[in-house]
């Protein structure tokens, strides 16, 4: 990523921060010469962000200054920061510079603080500039008055030397803070609890000469310093384009009947059933087809890929020639303190990446564990769908019902079946003492297919669709009765007339003699 991007709108020189994901929520970077806040709690992660800017800034030839009001002096911070893998201690001092301005502080007042900036940006020519403890110079400041002037001077010396500058706080005040209104940006990171879990989030709640990505979005501190995760809903806005007329195969044979040539290109069909139902397996069939002109991608929680093509093999499936050709990708996720917003940007980089044109999630419940709030789920759903299409992503999703047996469908998030233009379901049924699989059609949107229900077993063969289920009464019931067939009832001049009796309180009418 280059260092510098000119905004068309302003006319002003961006500054890419190289942190994963952030300058997305940016759209760019922060602009050169502005002053921005970043505000945090302690142990938010503000200093090693900083940090990782101001290496990653000097990898680009260019030069930072970090300047520490803390009582922590810099060489304690710089063990700390060994452990990150941005850091690079060839970089210190010529292009990252450190000053402890602690003493400076508290012998000369706000003028030896400011004297000192103002002296250190030019000697060192710094582009980047970090003030960390923003908070000693507020109290330090006599008066409301005294500490919105010294944010005022900063900015003009930043204005005049093109220096982006980052004052770092924990924001111990009220929510309403007046410097607030002075600096160009106000950026807040927080350790948000969701039950037992904790998420921490970064916020762009202020962001002059641009527009930025709204609302709040996960990050991670890893080894390799921050790294934050796009809310999808704000990253995919763009529509889904042209729908298509084309179909493609499901993989089974009989199945592409009922849809009447197989599903529509570019949507997304819900397969839904019970655990056992059939639903992966399915998806596999529906990979089986992957090719050089339709790339494959298998995005997984449950089975690990060698598992996954394992047991596909015993069904008669062979996903691994693909795998080994590259038509076909198999990723894999276990759900287990997962980032939703990490998931589904994950997702998406890997069609990108490999311009995938089938995809099969297996299944809908590794993003449900993920979520931080069920109102999230649809929404979320939402937006990845509608990214899908404006790839040409025919993409089939499988998705869990909590009903082992019985006529209600019960879906795990509500609406989703409006998001999606097809919905297969798949579900058991008790009859002649065992269990069997029913499959059926409930909605292809733009298209027509067969109402049949039908059953199908699984087997070496992979999947077998088996006559037509209408020799039975409430199958979807989950408990079907045999109904006799027509051809073996007898004729109806051979039946036996049925009596009625006579409703209670009447008498039976005489028989009449004669003639009729």
């Amino acid at each position: 990523m280059n260092n510098k991007d000119t905004n068309q709108d302003t006319g002003l020189e961006r500054i890419a921060t190289g942190v994963p994901g952030l300058d997305e929520v940016l759209k760019g970077g922060f602009f050169e010469g502005a002053v921005y806040i970043v505000r945090g709690t302690p142990g938010a992660g503000k200093t090693i962000l900083a940090n990782q800017i101001c290496f990653q800034h000097a990898r680009q030839g260019k030069r930072a200054l970090f300047v520490t009001l803390l009582a922590e002096n810099h060489a304690r911070m710089l063990q700390h920061l060994e452990q990150m893998s941005f850091y690079d201690g060839r970089l210190i001092p010529k292009y990252v510079y450190y000053i402890s301005a602690f003493r400076v502080l508290e012998e000369n007042g706000l003028k030896g603080m400011m004297d000192l900036l103002r002296r250190e940006m030019r000697a060192h020519e710094a582009t980047i500039l970090i003030l960390d403890g923003l908070i000693a110079v507020e109290e330090t400041s006599t008066s409301d008055r005294e500490f919105r002037k010294f944010i005022h001077e900063l900015q003009a010396h930043a204005a005049t030397a093109g220096c982006c500058t980052l004052l770092l706080t924990n924001g111990r005040r009220g929510e309403y803070h007046p410097e607030h209104t002075m600096v160009d940006g106000l950026i807040t990171l927080e350790d948000v609890p969701y039950g037992k879990r904790r998420q921490r989030e970064l916020e762009v709640r202020k962001f002059r000469g641009s527009s930025s990505l709204r609302g709040r979005h996960p990050f991670q501190i890893t080894n390799d310093g921050l790294v934050v995760h796009p809310r999808p809903e704000s990253r995919f806005l763009r529509n889904a384009g042209v729908e298509s007329d084309r179909q493609i195969s499901t993989g089974v044979e009989q199945l592409d009947r009922m849809t009447q040539g197989g599903l529509i290109a570019d949507t997304s069909t819900l397969l839904l059933g019970a655990s056992g139902s059939g639903k992966t397996t399915l998806g596999m069939a529906f990979l089986q087809e992957s090719s050089k002109q339709q790339p494959g991608l298998h995005f997984g929680f449950y089975e690990s890929p060698q598992r996954l093509i394992a047991n596909a093999q015993l069904l008669g499936i062979d996903l691994q020639s693909l795998v080994t050709a590259g038509h076909l990708e198999v990723l894999w996720r276990p759900p287990i303190e997962r980032i939703l917003d990490s998931l589904g940007n994950e997702l998406i980089d890997a069609v990108r990446r490999r311009k995938v044109r089938r995809l099969f999630i297996d299944g809908w419940g590794g993003f449900a564990a993920a979520a931080e709030t069920k109102e999230r789920l649809g929404p979320f759903f939402a937006a990845v769908c509608n990214e899908l299409r404006s790839l040409n992503v025919t993409t089939v999703c499988a998705v869990e019902t909590d009903n082992l047996i019985g006529p209600d469908m019960r879906l795990p998030i509500e609406g989703i079946s409006a998001i999606t233009e097809n919905m297969i379901m798949l579900r058991f049924s008790e009859y002649q003492g065992r269990l069997r699989r029913l499959i059926s059609i409930m909605k292809i949107r733009g298209g027509g297919f067969d109402h049949s229900l039908r059953e199908f077993d699984i087997g070496p063969q992979g999947l077998r669709f088996l006559d037509t289920f209408e020799n039975a009464e409430a199958a979807l019931s989950g408990f079907a009765k045999h109904a006799e067939h027509a051809s073996t009832r007898r004729p109806a001049s051979s039946r036996a007339p049925i009596k009625k009796k006579p409703a209670k309180g009447r008498r039976a009418p005489a028989r009449r003699r004669g003639k009729a």
